[in-house]
C-alpha cells in the first residue's frame, strides 16, 4: 500500500475516533487522542491511554513519560517521526484509572485498523495493558519485557511502559535495555518464536 493510501486511512480513523461515542469515556475526554506518526512506521509503540497532558493536547505521549520515550528513540537512532504511537483505548480514563474491559473492547478494531493500515516490523507494547489486549493477559511484564512474540504473523516486543521507570528508578535501565533489544529486532529479522 502507498503511503498516501495509508496517511488518507489513518486520516479517516482519526477522524471517527473524534467523534466516537462507543463508551462513557467519550463522555469525559477533552480530546480523542487517535495517535500520530508515520504511516509506514517500522514500529508502532502502544500504551494503556492518554494521560491528562494527552487529554488536554489530542496527542499521545506528550507529558514526562512521553519525554522519556522521546529520549529513549533518540538512543537507538531513532525520532517521533519514524515510529507510530497510539494507546489501547483513545480517550483518558477518568482520573487516570485502568480503563475498563468494555472501554477497551469499544477501541478494539481503531486498534486493530492502524495495525493493519500501518503493518509495522514490530509492535512494542508498553506495559501490561497492551501486553494484555496484544499479546497475551496470562503473561506478566516484568517476566516478558524485552521478549519478542510472533502472534498471527506480526512481531510484538513487551516494554515496560516509561511511566513505570519514572515512578522506579531501577526500571530505567531495564527500559534502555529493551529499547536496545529493539533496535537489534529492527535490523535483522529474528526467527519464529
Amino acid at each position: 500500500m502507498r503511503s498516501a493510501d495509508r496517511r488518507g486511512i489513518l486520516a479517516e480513523l482519526d477522524a471517527q475516533i473524534h467523534v466516537c461515542g462507543l463508551c462513557r469515556l467519550s463522555e469525559s475526554r477533552t480530546n480523542a487522542v487517535p495517535g500520530e506518526g508515520s504511516a509506514s512506521a517500522k514500529v508502532m509503540f502502544v500504551g494503556e491511554g492518554p494521560g491528562e497532558q494527552e487529554d488536554l493536547q489530542g496527542r499521545p505521549f506528550v507529558g514526562a513519560a512521553g519525554r522519556l520515550l522521546d529520549e529513549l528513540l533518540v538512543g537507538i537512532g531513532l525520532q517521533r517521526t519514524d515510529v507510530f504511537i497510539t494507546n489501547v483505548v483513545k480517550c483518558r480514563p477518568p482520573g487516570n484509572r485502568d480503563p475498563f474491559t468494555d472501554e477497551i473492547e469499544a477501541c478494539h478494531d481503531y486498534l486493530l485498523a492502524q495495525i493493519a493500515t500501518i503493518t509495522p516490523k514490530v509492535i512494542c507494547a508498553l506495559g501490561r495493558f497492551a501486553l494484555g489486549v496484544l499479546i497475551s493477559d496470562k503473561l506478566k511484564i516484568s517476566s516478558v519485557h524485552g521478549r519478542a512474540f510472533r502472534k498471527s504473523g506480526m512481531l510484538y516486543v513487551p516494554i515496560y511502559h516509561p511511566a513505570a521507570a519514572l515512578h522506579n528508578e531501577n526500571l530505567r535501565s531495564e527500559l534502555s535495555g529493551d529499547f536496545h533489544t529493539l533496535a537489534e529486532l529492527l535490523q535483522s529479522e529474528p526467527p519464529s518464536l
